[in-house]
């Protein structure tokens, strides 16, 4: 089978999501008109939207009313204020956010990178491999995205600085995830466009993985100190938030304990009690 052939598959499957999502939300005379490249983005946008806002929303409702007191203290709950402040800057930078994926799928479309769509086109054992070498580079990058936000002073203060205004419990809420500046998040998404260039990933599990994201960003912002090692839950990256130079990794502490970024919650801080992150004296 030809390249032309593969192509075909990846662009079915695009116009078959945005069909599915599109057809369901908007009015067809709104979208169905719409270049492909925009259809695209339109459904990202939506989907991500959705995302963020039903999975923070059901883990705020959990923590903070169905187990109220029990993960995190009533003076620890941040306020609904402060909640629909992150939902406001999260909201603003949607768009953009949406608009790494279009162009990852963009690209994946036209054959620049080296994705399969099908499992079948490399075998089950090939795809597990490859697999774990793109969750690995990723672990990587993020890491390096992350922490050079930090230490390259001028992208620190004109990009990240506003994410770290939420520098305690009471500030922090899972919808704080992606309530950053639009760059920011693109910089620390990007090895997400990038990775497919180099490694070969399955189209459809490539999406899954921003999917997996958009549940992440919510999780780690929780504060809560889950202590399933080695994962880089709530409880680490709170500690994050609070200290600027320490737990820079994504989904698990192997990049911060190399290279001695680590700081655990049950160390001696002043933001643990009980093994929960907690307020601050």
């Amino acid at each position: 089978m030809d390249d032309k052939y593969y192509l075909q598959l990846f662009l079915d499957e695009t116009k078959l999501y945005n069909n599915l999502v599109l057809g369901h939300f908007l009015p067809p005379q709104w979208w169905s008109l719409l270049p492909h490249f925009l259809q695209s983005w339109l459904r990202n946008f939506i989907v991500a939207s959705f995302c963020y806002l039903v999975v923070a929303f059901l883990w705020c409702f959990y923590i903070y009313y169905l187990k109220r007191n029990v993960y995190v203290s009533a003076d620890d709950t941040p306020s609904t204020r402060t909640m629909l402040s992150h939902i406001y800057v999260a909201m603003k930078s949607m768009p953009w956010y949406s608009l790494l994926p279009t162009v990852t799928e963009h690209i994946i479309e036209k054959g620049w990178t080296r994705c399969f769509p099908r499992i079948s086109d490399v075998g089950w054992f090939a795809y597990i491999g490859y697999l774990i070498i793109y969750v690995g580079a990723l672990e990587i990058a993020i890491y390096w995205a992350h922490r050079m936000l930090h230490e390259i002073k001028p992208l620190y203060k004109y990009l990240h600085a506003p994410h770290h205004l939420y520098n305690k419990p009471t500030n922090i809420s899972p919808f704080a995830g992606l309530a950053l500046d639009p760059m920011d998040g693109i910089l620390q998404a990007l090895p997400h466009g990038i990775a497919p260039i180099i490694i070969p990933i399955h189209f459809r599990t490539q999406l899954i993985m921003l999917f997996i994201e958009s549940i992440w960003t919510s999780s780690t912002h929780d504060t809560i100190h889950g202590g399933v090692w080695p994962i880089m839950g709530g409880g680490y990256h709170t500690i994050h938030h609070v200290t600027n130079n320490h737990n820079y990794g994504h989904w698990t502490i192997w990049m911060d304990w190399m290279l001695g970024t680590l700081r655990a919650p049950d160390q001696d801080t002043p933001y643990k009690r009980d093994g929960l992150i907690s307020s601050f004296d």
